[in-house]
């Protein structure tokens, strides 16, 4: 069906509101692929480029060999989902379901035919003689995505469709939409907020900031090998520690503010040597910490602080370390409590630790300074 391509598109609304700033990206046909940043970075500017329901300012968008961004939207022959379903209120299910077949003139027969399966495969086929005003959020949600599906369009796109739902039914409509793509094999282009959704949907995510592209590629990619700092404070729940400090290669170590000091060993001191860059991101995850007893300051890859806080988690715990001059997250696979007040030693594992330097906070590859 033919791979979405975005050729240096800008975006820009009013006189200077950029929400897309030479833009360039491939979606591989078929993909299940995640736009996914903060509000304000352009995911939701890109479905609806794709849709037809905005026009670039310059560049091409391109579906196959066909010229998107010049085509008519009716003609697109793509299908989007809303984060408030946008269902016709005065039709039953039924009618929701069929209207866009209608519209196609597709033979009676065959619509009935296609409700009947569509419904069955998300679980609505007894709703499907009720109004929206009858049904519960997952409900409504379930048969906005049956209008979509029953189209059978060569792209489905999913602009945040599971905001309005409660933890559970997003759990559930999750794997419902993972589930169709697996069976459908459509090309699929879904855009939200949320990290976790993110990371648990997606084949691909496209991590977006202020109108940029800061990483393309696998959750397990992003997660392990974030492409800079503001990736990974953005995956992760809880998000990377990070910590700003400055390298000092004659000690061998990277110095806080206040003084506190991370001794470095001495692969990772000569990795940061290499680079002759002083300011330096010090990141590391929280399930990557351990946590124990006070132990001596000066020991390689070790910090001392104090417990101020513990979340638990049924076999997880989160536990808030304040340093003096920063305040981490340790998670620990524990069911008791971390104690306040307790004055602790966080040792970061050597394969864990990651750099960030230069203005615009890159990760530091193994093999880099």
């Amino acid at each position: 069906m033919g791979d979405i391509r975005f050729e240096r598109v800008r975006k820009v609304y009013g006189d200077k509101v950029v929400a897309l700033e030479e833009f360039s990206l491939v979606i591989p046909s078929p993909s299940l692929v995640v736009l996914v940043g903060p509000s304000g970075c352009g995911k939701t500017t890109l479905l609806r480029l794709i849709a037809g329901l905005e026009k670039p300012t310059s560049g091409e968008i391109y579906l196959g060999e066909d010229r998107l961004d010049t085509m008519e939207p009716r003609r697109r022959d793509v299908a989007m989902v809303f984060q408030n379903y946008a269902l016709y209120p005065h039709m039953t299910v039924r009618e929701n379901l069929s209207f866009g077949l209608k519209i196609r003139k597709t033979p009676k027969g065959a619509i009935v035919q296609k409700v009947d399966e569509v419904s069955k495969s998300i679980e609505i086929a007894e709703l499907l003689d009720r109004r929206p005003a009858e049904l519960s959020g997952g409900q409504r949600q379930r048969v906005a995505l049956g209008r979509a599906i029953v189209r059978e369009p060569k792209v489905f796109l999913f602009d945040e469709p599971l905001s309005n739902l409660d933890a559970r039914l997003r759990d559930e409509m999750r794997y419902l939409i993972k589930r169709l793509y697996q069976r459908l094999r459509r090309t699929t282009v879904y855009v939200t907020h949320d990290q976790v959704e993110a990371m648990t949907i997606g084949e691909m995510l496209v991590v977006l900031k202020e109108g940029r592209i800061h990483q393309v590629g696998t959750p397990t990619e992003c997660y392990n090998s974030p492409a800079d700092a503001f990736v990974a404070s953005f995956l992760g729940s809880p998000p990377m520690n990070l910590l700003d400090g400055c390298f000092v290669a004659g000690e061998r170590a990277v110095v806080f503010d206040g003084g506190s000091r991370l001794s470095l060993t001495a692969a990772l001191s000569d990795r940061l040597a290499r680079g002759g860059v002083p300011e330096v991101t010090v990141g590391v995850r929280p399930e990557e910490i351990t946590i124990g007893e006070k132990t001596d300051r000066d020991s390689p890859l070790t910090l001392t602080g104090a417990v101020v806080a513990s979340e638990t988690l049924g076999h997880d715990v989160l536990a808030h370390v304040d340093l003096g001059w920063k305040e981490v997250v340790v998670r620990k696979r524990s069911r008791r409590p971390a104690t306040v007040g307790e004055s602790v030693a966080l040792s970061f594992p050597e394969a864990s630790i990651h750099f960030f330097a230069g203005r615009d906070r890159r990760r530091l590859e193994r093999g880099e300074g």
